[in-house]
């Protein structure tokens, strides 16, 4: 039992360091993301962009951290599902490190710039080469912690109705978390609205408010390993 509390306790503070490290990795980039003069002041944030690498390289082991400590659980109902969990959490942690690595390539871009400018360098090149890692960067955001992220939810939420190893209250808001931000991932790749728009914040909101209330139960209850038992043997 004090097993199972402490695997409770990890995933959510997993949960919790993932949710963190994405809000204050995203705000640190904003110079190299969102900034018009990226490419000549962009290196001159260069500490605070590799800091916001490094929070996003946190938000990936946290992210593949949960999808392992809760496989030995969610197996115990359905072991394809819990596999097919795992597999589609590692997919968004790839998509976020690819994402990094785009980040990390601009911010080199612009140190590359700022060497060159004293020799008239091919702006329309380099301007490019940005286009191209900020499309590269976009894509990931949407694939990894959108639509890869309703499908690994979808996944745990619907394993956590069946067993009752957390309140159905909590699984239903997964089940829905999960649905809205497939859907608000398939309206972005057809361009119905921006991901940075007031849609796809507001389909986002659920999943998150999912994560944060999964995250403190599990940390002040635990899972209730005694369903889960009830149901193996039912």
């Amino acid at each position: 039992m004090k097993a199972d509390k402490m695997s409770a306790r990890v995933v959510g503070v997993l949960f919790i360091l993932a949710a963190v490290t994405s809000v204050i990795g995203l705000l640190l980039y904003d110079p190299i993301l969102n900034g018009p003069d990226y490419l000549v002041r962009g290196y001159q944030y260069a500490g605070q962009i590799k800091l916001g690498a490094l929070m996003e390289l946190l938000l990936v082991v946290s992210a593949v951290g949960t999808s392992i400590t809760m496989f030995p659980y969610l197996r115990k109902y359905n072991e394809s599902m819990a596999l097919g969990h795992v597999c589609f959490r590692f997919l968004e942690a790839v998509f976020i490190s690819i994402g990094i690595i785009s980040v990390l390539a601009l911010l080199n871009l612009s140190r590359d710039y700022s060497t060159a400018a004293a020799g008239a360098p091919d702006i329309s090149a380099f301007q490019a080469s940005g286009t191209v890692l900020h499309a590269i960067h976009d894509w990931t955001f949407l694939l990894g912690p959108n639509f890869m992220l309703g499908i690994n939810t979808l996944l745990y939420s619907y394993i956590f109705y069946k067993t009752k190893l957390v309140p159905r209250f909590i699984s239903i808001l997964g089940l829905t978390g999960a649905t809205l931000v497939l859907l608000a991932a398939i309206l972005e790749i057809f361009g119905v609205f921006p991901q940075l728009s007031v849609w796809g914040a507001v389909l986002s909101l659920p999943v998150a408010a999912n994560e944060m209330t999964l995250a403190v139960w599990l940390i002040a209850k635990g899972f209730h390993v005694s369903k889960l038992q009830v149901v193996k043997d039912a």
